[in-house]
């Protein structure tokens, strides 16, 4: 396994470095995916905003990959995980204008990753969407600054979900309501996954917070 230096993705064909809109998705993959995975929901979403789907650093092999090792489920070591945000940002920085903000949408492991994004420069970040995941348990650089402006956050998940740990559960339920303006799903049926309901929330919750963001 190894950690490449800068992160490969795929991008939408309206792609560019200051899109008219003023913000752009960001798909985050989960633990053992690719860029290639969440780019599909671009097209149920129908946000019509250009996107780039980032693949995760470290190279799990066989087409796999992950932002960061799981030692203990739910309990991811912070240095790790910060390395792989500010290798987002890194990306970010290199590849989009620094008046453009982003619209993380992260499953599982992307999520937390969503999450991070957020907690570290909120002034970048428009309607953070955490699907199926959960925060560090590190205090993050902009936590403060959150639990002040509360900014718009979607946190869905399944409720079958039997991946995400308890523990992890926990502190996102304790984390999020205190650090932002919270709409918070569960969605009956689904295990560790993204259905057709819990997207129309999410277009419903990134339209909202792009008007409220004008």
């Amino acid at each position: 396994m190894s950690m490449v230096r800068t992160l490969d993705d795929v991008r939408s064909t309206r792609w560019n470095t200051k899109p008219e809109t003023g913000a752009v998705l960001l798909f985050l993959h989960g633990f053992g995916s690719n860029e290639h995975d969440l780019s599909s929901l671009a097209q149920p979403l129908n946000l019509e905003l250009p996107w780039a789907s980032l693949r995760a650093p470290l190279e799990l092999g066989q087409g796999a990959a992950a932002w960061f090792q799981i030692e203990i489920p739910g309990v991811p070591d912070a240095a790790p995980v910060e390395q792989a945000t500010k290798m987002i940002w890194a990306w970010v920085d290199e590849n989009l204008d620094p008046e453009i903000k982003i619209i993380p949408i992260g499953f599982s492991q992307g999520g937390l990753m969503a999450s991070q994004l957020l907690r570290t420069r909120p002034e970048r970040v428009v309607a953070t969407t955490i699907l199926g995941g959960f925060v560090l348990g590190a205090a993050q650089s902009g936590d403060e600054l959150l639990a002040e402006q509360r900014p718009a956050i979607f946190w869905g998940r399944g409720q079958q979900d039997q991946v995400i740990a308890p523990v992890a559960i926990k502190r996102t339920s304790e984390f999020l309501p205190q650090h932002g303006t919270l709409t918070e799903r569960t969605y009956p049926g689904l295990a560790h996954g993204i259905n057709a309901e819990e997207l129309l929330d999410v277009r419903s919750h990134v339209v909202s917070a792009l008007s409220a963001d004008k």
